[in-house]
C-alpha cells in the first residue's frame, strides 16, 4: 500500500512538473506574437532608422530586453514581419535608447544586437 500511494504522489507531482514546462517558450508563457503588441510604440522606430524613439517604446524595450531571446523573438515575430517592422532597424532600437544595460553583442536570427 505504502508504494502504491508514492507511486501515486511521484505521478502527479511529474504531472504537474511537466504543466509548467508545456506553452513555456522565449517569452514564457505569452507569445511572442503577443508580447509584440506591446511594442507598437515603437512602429515607426523599427521600420525608419532616422525616426525618434519614444520614451513608451523605450520602456517596453527595457522591460523585453530583460530577456534577451524573448526580445529577439518578438522583434522576428510574425506580428512584427506583417506590421512591415524592418529588423535590421529594429535591431538598433536598444541602442538608440541608450540602454545601458541592453544585451550589447546577442545574435538575433541574422542580427546581432549593437
Amino acid at each position: 500500500m505504502k508504494c502504491t500511494c508514492i507511486l501515486v504522489f511521484l505521478v502527479i507531482l511529474g504531472c504537474a512538473g511537466f504543466n509548467g514546462v508545456i506553452g513555456a517558450g522565449e517569452c514564457g508563457k505569452s507569445s511572442p506574437d503577443r508580447e509584440a503588441f506591446k511594442l507598437a510604440p515603437c512602429a515607426m522606430a523599427a521600420q525608419d532608422p532616422n525616426a525618434d524613439v519614444s520614451s513608451q517604446c523605450c520602456m517596453q524595450v527595457k522591460k523585453l530586453g530583460q530577456n534577451p531571446s524573448c526580445l529577439c523573438a518578438v522583434m522576428l515575430s510574425n506580428v512584427a514581419k506583417s506590421s512591415g517592422i524592418k529588423p535590421d532597424v529594429a535591431i538598433t532600437i536598444p541602442k538608440r535608447c541608450n540602454l545601458a544595460d541592453r544585451p550589447v553583442g546577442y545574435k538575433c536570427g541574422a542580427y546581432t544586437l549593437p
